[in-house]
């Protein structure tokens, strides 16, 4: 998305839902960005948000995601402009993405995980 505001929220949100299976209910993490805590979203019956402490990015698996890509991907490096940063990223999203035993590793902390032994 070129922007990150209401308008652009409310399309994922809408893109969520609508790739859900059929009687499935998601819940999307959130941090307090004002256009995820905003009124003005419409949210599809079958999600439900769980909005994180405000400050907490430790708690926000995604900003290892983008540490991780500036650091072996994104760094370092001089763009020709718009276009170019838009190809970089996106070549870097996808090779992250093809890869989903990395996202894992990424995102997954374990002090958080709860035993159930």
């Amino acid at each position: 998305m070129p922007s990150a505001n209401t308008q652009a929220m409310q399309h994922h949100l809408d893109e969520i839902a609508r790739t859900l299976a059929p009687k499935a209910h998601a819940i999307i993490v959130l941090d307090q960005a004002g256009w995820h805590t905003t009124g003005k979203l419409r949210l599809p019956e079958n999600l439900s948000v769980l909005p994180l402490p405000p400050k907490s990015p430790e708690l926000n698996p995604v900003e290892n995601v983008w540490q991780f890509l500036r650091q072996t991907k994104l760094s370092n490096r001089v763009f020709d402009g718009y276009e170019a940063i838009l190809t970089a990223a996106c070549e870097a999203w996808n090779s992250l993405i093809a890869d989903p035993a990395r996202i894992t590793s990424i995102g997954t902390r374990h002090w958080a995980i709860i035993n159930h032994d």
